[in-house]
């Protein structure tokens, strides 16, 4: 049913694994790999030779956070390369045979390492095809690997993205609303909220709200680049003709040159918030009555 293979996609999309019928066949894979098996991860034995990013930059935030504004906003400087939703977490390598494994196993690889050393390269390619200085990844479902992410790249440096629960929850649940209920958005949103907070809690790195970043934009920006050691440049403040006009928000261009506060919604009122939704407004300092914005 396709109800099935959504729900099995989106945890796959999550977690990496898959669920089947008890006796179904295993998937194929590469003849040596064990059912099921996980690279070791580890940092880079020579991070001068093994990694040709020098302090990445990631973005982590939950899904309908504003993380688009941002890598919009960010991919304006001169210095800075932010481009679409880039998910190297998924890219894997296989042996293929023992003979292939026993020859990396020799170099010191395992498969691990070999993953890292792709993401690396592609992530590389791309900033070096733009002709700036700076990556800059914001794809959402690295929240849920921030540990895998800070161990590949030991001097990544993080900004983490948050907005009011009740808003990303609603936001999630209408930009898709024949996928998902109001209640089930709230619940899956949450999901990438909790994975963020985790990350929170054991990385280093700037925290930004997307209420600040949308009324007082040139401020919280002069904030990131401080942070990034960049200098601040005003041609963030216009970013122009790209993604973000296309999705229709073309007012946004001329407000955040203003300093002007973003056209808002009204918040949902209290008791229409999500139950499971209040300990996170409490964690991130919100009020169950301040959501707001598209």
């Amino acid at each position: 049913m396709d109800w099935k293979r959504r729900a099995n996609h989106a945890l796959e999309e999550v977690t990496g694994y898959r669920l089947s019928r008890a006796g179904a066949p295993a998937p194929a894979g590469p003849p040596d790999a064990a059912p099921g098996e996980e690279p070791l991860v580890r940092p880079p034995a020579d991070p001068v030779a093994d990694r040709l990013l020098r302090a990445p930059v990631f973005i982590l935030s939950p899904v309908r956070s504003g993380s688009t504004l941002l890598r919009a906003l960010l991919d304006a400087h001169p210095l800075l390369h932010a481009p679409h939703e880039l998910h190297v977490r998924r890219l894997t390598v296989g042996f293929g045979t023992k003979l292939a494994r026993q020859a990396m196993e020799e170099l010191g690889h395992d498969r691990g390492d070999l993953e890292h050393l792709l993401w690396d390269r592609v992530l590389h390619r791309e900033l070096v095809r733009s002709g700036k200085k700076i990556i800059v990844d914001k794809t959402p479902a690295n929240a849920f690997a921030y540990r895998r992410i800070a161990t590949c790249w030991p001097d990544a440096r993080f900004v983490f993205l948050l907005r009011h629960p009740g808003s990303i929850a609603r936001s999630w649940h209408e930009a898709s609303p024949d996928r998902r209920t109001p209640e089930e958005a709230a619940l899956d949103a949450l999901r990438y909220m909790k994975a963020v907070e985790r990350a929170r809690g054991a990385l280093s790195g700037l925290t930004v709200r997307y209420e600040d970043l949308t009324a007082e934009p040139e401020a919280e920006l002069r904030r990131i680049c401080d942070f990034l050691d960049v200098p601040f440049e005003p041609g963030m403040l216009e970013y122009g003709e790209g993604l973000v006009l296309r999705k229709g928000l073309g007012d946004w261009k001329d407000k955040i040159r203003a300093g002007q506060v973003l056209p808002g919604r009204e918040p949902p009122a209290a008791d229409a918030l999500p139950a499971p939704l209040r300990a996170m407004c409490s964690t991130w300092g919100y009020s169950a009555d301040q959501a707001e914005g598209p």
